[in-house]
């Protein structure tokens, strides 16, 4: 007989129910496709009730010090340092990414909720010289009110807390809904906040489709700012649904990353870093490198010796700590890669993998071989995101021609060049058509201190992590103080300054 699947509410207002005769859907497990969890399948009205709970919420949390907000993410860190263990089971077992990848996918999380919390003693605003006398001008940074927080399921907890962390410390309050089939990572990183304090309404959490949960969220005229990480056509959608209630919408969509292999690279260390941006994550991180641009003197070694360390590259549990790359994450994600690995097949040279595998454990998940394409540049391999386990290498022959690849595509969020020439690595840094970009490392690896974030269609412009990561969830406000006890007029010169 199957084990019994343990069944979950919305937590709503600081209780966590299901809806009565409530739709339900379940999250699987991608390495065996066993069920894992149910959760419930919201509609419009459960949105409708976890944004009145946001609303109601709102003036208490905004009122609450800023510092005391900051105890209480403090304390969520704690929390999750504690289950971290634990939840980085539950990453592996609902994600697929191997457990080292699962556990530093919740230390990234504790790391930024660290670090937002001393964004809680100080939330900068600008104090500035007035052109009048007796007149002091500052600016303070104010909550916008109730935010929809939209994540995606390649970092299931990380990415959540991005956004949930900064918006709390800013004051705001929050409906949250997560990808479907991450589900219960994302109901960890709420249990963390309840059981760490958050006061009841701050952070409210429905599942469910994103044509209704999501659509519903974003329609809201409630709802003053919409934070989303997924796709470029879905993030259109959410961008125009939004500025039709004039909303702050910041999006982080996708990127097609390039790795730059100059001549005078250190090829094992390029080696490692090509290995671990391509395959790490099965490929399925926003900032994988998906196309390694080679120069032509180096081209034939590098592939070479890239192709032979894959041979003793392992694929298969994600919980094993000797695997290399665990399953891709769902059903969808294996067919979508398979199509496109179909599509290379046609249009370039396959030199390593390219198919599903197949017999034993892996007929139970969703598990592709690491593959390896030759091509040239302006294929649709090598040109549209593909998110899963497959690298296109392209020949350039000269750094202007490498930069011109790298920079012919629609999204710029990720870049990495290897040179020991620190006079063309400094020209990168500025000819690089990307949010990121990193020297001799790969295109992974971000840190939370960092501002995160692309250009082109890798999103609208704004920035998570850092110290900007408030920017989206702030209002600024302008003061002026003018303590003369009599009517100055600025810019007229009759006012003066007398």
């Amino acid at each position: 007989m199957a084990a019994k699947v343990e069944e979950f509410g919305l937590f709503i207002g600081g209780k966590w129910a299901s809806p009565p005769k409530a739709k339900r859907f379940k999250t699987v497990n991608p390495a065996t496709r066993e069920p894992i969890a149910s959760f419930v399948s919201g509609t419009a009205k459960d949105v409708d009730r976890a944004v009145t709970a946001a609303a109601k919420a709102f003036h208490s949390w905004k009122e609450t010090p800023a510092p005391k907000r900051g105890d209480i993410l403090l304390e969520a860190a704690r929390i999750l340092k504690e289950r971290k263990p634990e939840v980085g089971k539950i990453v592996t077992r609902e994600m697929g990414k191997v457990i080292s990848e699962g556990l530093g996918d919740v230390q990234e999380s504790i790391d930024f909720i660290e670090y937002m919390a001393g964004e809680g003693r100080r939330l900068f605003g600008e104090t500035v010289p007035s052109e009048l006398r007796s007149k002091f001008c500052l600016t303070v940074r104010q909550p916008k009110g109730v935010v929809a927080c939209i994540t995606p399921w390649n970092f299931p907890t990380a990415i959540p807390n991005w956004k949930i962390a900064a918006a709390l410390i800013s004051g705001n309050t929050i409906v949250f809904k997560p990808a479907s089939n991450t589900a219960r990572c994302a109901l960890e990183v709420v249990r963390v906040y309840q059981d760490a304090g958050l006061p009841k309404g701050v952070l409210n959490f429905v599942t469910g489709p994103g044509g209704v949960v999501g659509n519903a969220m974003v329609s809201d005229p409630r709802v003053r700012t919409v934070s989303f990480t997924g796709g470029v056509e879905t993030g259109r959608e959410v961008y125009v649904r939004g500025a039709q209630g004039l909303k702050m919408v910041h999006l982080e969509l996708g990127g097609k990353n390039p790795v730059i292999l100059m001549e005078d690279a250190d090829l094992d260390l390029a080696l490692d870093g090509v290995l671990f941006g391509a395959f790490g994550t099965s490929g399925q991180r926003c900032t994988a490198t998906s196309r390694l641009i080679v120069h032509k003197d180096v081209y034939d070694d590098f592939l070479g010796r890239l192709i032979a360390r894959l041979d003793g590259f392992t694929v298969g549990d994600p919980l094993d700590p000797k695997t290399g790359m665990g399953p891709v994450a769902s059903a969808d994600q294996e067919r979508k890669i398979l199509e496109y690995i179909a599509i290379g097949k046609k249009e370039a040279k396959l030199r390593y993998g390219g198919t599903k595998l197949t017999g034993g454990a892996y007929d139970r998940g969703y598990f592709i071989s690491p593959t390896i394409f030759e091509t040239k540049h302006g294929t649709r391999i090598s040109k549209e995101e593909i998110f899963g386990p497959v690298l296109s290498v392209i020949k350039v022959g000269s750094y202007e021609k490498a930069v011109r690849v790298a920079n012919d595509v629609e999204y710029g969020l990720s870049s990495s060049i290897y040179t020991r020439d620190v006079n063309r690595a400094f020209r990168a840094m500025g000819d690089l058509e990307a949010g990121i970009t990193y020297v001799n490392a790969p295109t992974i690896g971000a840190e939370v201190q960092l501002p995160f974030g692309g250009v082109k269609n890798t999103g609208n412009g704004g920035r998570e992590a850092g110290s900007v990561a408030i920017d989206e969830f702030t209002e600024i406000k302008t003061v002026f103080i003018d303590f003369s006890s009599k009517l100055q007029k600025a810019q007229i010169e009759d006012g003066g300054g007398e």
